[in-house]
């Protein structure tokens, strides 16, 4: 009968203690956006939920943003900054907390959602000339500060005019630099080339994205 007894209770112990999850030796532990924590681990992060379970595992592509009680990757309307490296320049693109690339990156530089809107700079090539030695057509690049939702349509192009650039990793070292800034809900202030401000209305679809 004793034997009985310990396997019974054996068969219904195991299961308890086999769902029971510990997560140690983080380096950081975020707080909670849109339900998610970010924590860090070997310089890589994830994501888990208020019950402490991992939902985004461990990945070196998610961007750290900086925010007063520290520096973590973060997800905003659904969507978190991811990163991908080519040609030795950075591109920026967007996950949801799947896992799932919603918008690719190919963003020179962006930042998180905020209200259903981002502000990132869309690069455009355009087709100059041609080089009849090399058989190559002369690229001009350009870049536009433009707003987006978090499907990665464009709601607003805040810098019509664009700026120039030389797609090189010699002359690209760092991500261009994001001058616009969001003051209200719909307001930005957008930086002129003389150091001025003008303020741009956009229009901010209420709808929820998943």
């Amino acid at each position: 009968m004793k034997k009985v007894v310990i396997l019974f209770t054996a068969i219904f112990l195991i299961p308890v203690f086999l769902g029971a999850q510990s997560i140690e030796n983080l380096d950081f532990i975020s707080p909670f956006n849109d339900g998610l924590s970010a924590i860090k681990k070997n310089n890589q992060w994830a994501f888990i939920n208020k019950e402490g379970s991992i939902v985004l595992n461990f990945r070196n592509d998610l961007v750290v943003s900086e925010f007063n009680d520290g520096s973590y990757p973060v997800f905003k309307n659904n969507r978190c900054l991811i990163m991908k490296e080519n040609n030795g320049i950075s591109y920026f693109g967007y996950i949801d907390p799947s896992g799932k690339t919603i918008i690719e990156p190919l963003f020179l530089n962006a930042q998180n959602f905020e209200n259903n809107e981002a502000i990132v700079l869309k690069l455009t090539e355009e087709i100059i000339g041609k080089n009849d030695v090399l058989g190559k057509n002369i690229v001009q690049y350009k870049y536009y500060e433009v707003t987006i939702n978090p499907n990665g349509n464009i709601n607003q192009y805040l810098t019509p005019k664009g700026f120039n650039i030389i797609l090189d990793e010699k002359y690209l070292k760092i991500p261009p630099k994001i001058t616009s800034k969001k003051i209200s809900d719909n307001l930005y202030a957008v930086l002129n080339d003389d150091n001025s401000w003008s303020l741009i209305k956009t229009i901010n679809t209420e709808a929820s994205f998943k």
